[in-house]
């Protein structure tokens, strides 16, 4: 199927399940994106990817399954995922390791623990600059340095997060920006910025990944390898198996959170995140380019049942912060 048929798919199916939804009000996930089922010699092989769980998931699969029957074939990749939740560190215990990512470390390095003083823990995802403002900005979700909208502008930003023994001692910076989290849905983005102190410009930070430093950001691309450093998990890799997920429903303290446009990995071996690894970038380690921003994972819905990672595009996050990627 050509991308153009997907869409179109998608489009009808959504419209269906919120036809079903109002009259039902059915609860739980119900997310429909794009997927690729394979490639040959004309390219890739496009299907719908749905995501759902729960009695409003219900619909929605068999609302997919119907459209496979009558007119998309094999072309619906359909997978129960249970909850989905923004990946800050679970509230219990539990080089580019887990363990060194979440100790103090001086200069600042992506993929440490970071986190505003009233949040566990989270993941540093990388450096940017703003116009128009001086200094340079450490870039994470809104979940892990503000809070989920809780916490107030020049709120300190602590490295490590106070869940891996961060205290006022520790503090980078304070909170600069962050995208709001509307309720309901309509979000693009979960992403915040804090300025460092101390450190003026990219000469104080060390700007390395995992293979070197990135070259820039690109959009995310359907079933390309990618990789991730986070504070809990470490150093991981994946493949992009869903873009264009609309209605990515997550459950955030505050309440459910609903997303559309956002991609979706799957992990090469196991889970490609775990709590705590929210703000983690997500990069292409054949280009170098940044692609997005790690903000939630599902239960399940994963490669030997592992769960699902889901992150917001890049381009998106920098428009919506009016920041700049330093690499």
């Amino acid at each position: 199927m050509h991308i153009d048929n997907a869409r179109e798919l998608k489009a009808r199916l959504l419209a269906g399940v919120v036809q079903a939804s109002s009259l039902e009000r059915p609860t739980g996930v119900a997310s429909v994106g794009i997927s690729v089922l394979g490639h040959g010699g004309d390219g890739p092989r496009y299907g719908l990817a749905v995501r759902y769980s729960g009695t409003r998931g219900e619909v929605l699969a068999d609302s997919a399954r119907a459209l496979a029957d009558g007119t998309a074939g094999d072309e619906v990749d359909i997978r129960e995922i249970g909850l989905v939740q923004a990946l800050t560190a679970p509230a219990e215990p539990g080089t580019w390791s887990a363990e060194s990512m979440q100790r103090r470390v001086r200069p600042l390095h992506p993929g440490l623990s970071i986190a505003q003083r009233d949040v566990t823990a989270g993941t540093l995802g990388g450096f940017v600059t703003v116009e128009g403002s001086d200094g340079l900005f450490v870039l994470s979700n809104n979940h892990v340095l503000a809070n989920s909208d809780q916490a107030a502008l020049d709120d300190p930003v602590l490295q490590p997060g106070p869940y891996d023994g961060g205290s006022a001692a520790d503090r980078v910076g304070r909170l600069a920006r962050a995208v709001a989290l509307e309720a309901g849905g309509g979000n693009a983005v979960d992403a915040a910025i804090a300025l460092l102190e101390d450190v003026a410009d990219a000469s104080g930070v060390d700007l390395d990944y995992p293979g070197g430093r990135l070259t820039g950001w690109a959009e995310p691309d359907d079933e390309v390898a990618v990789e991730k450093v986070g504070r809990t998990t470490g150093w991981t890799r994946g493949r992009i198996s869903a873009i264009e997920l609309d209605d990515v429903a997550v459950q955030y303290p505050v309440g459910v959170v609903s997303f559309d446009g956002q991609f979706e990995v799957t992990g090469e071996v196991g889970a490609f995140s775990a709590g705590g690894d929210s703000g983690s970038l997500v990069f292409r380690p054949d280009t170098r380019q940044a692609v997005g921003l790690l903000f939630a994972g599902s239960e399940r819905g994963g490669a030997n049942g592992a769960g699902l990672t889901f992150c917001n595009p890049i381009g998106l996050v920098l428009e919506r912060l009016g920041a700049t990627l330093v690499v």
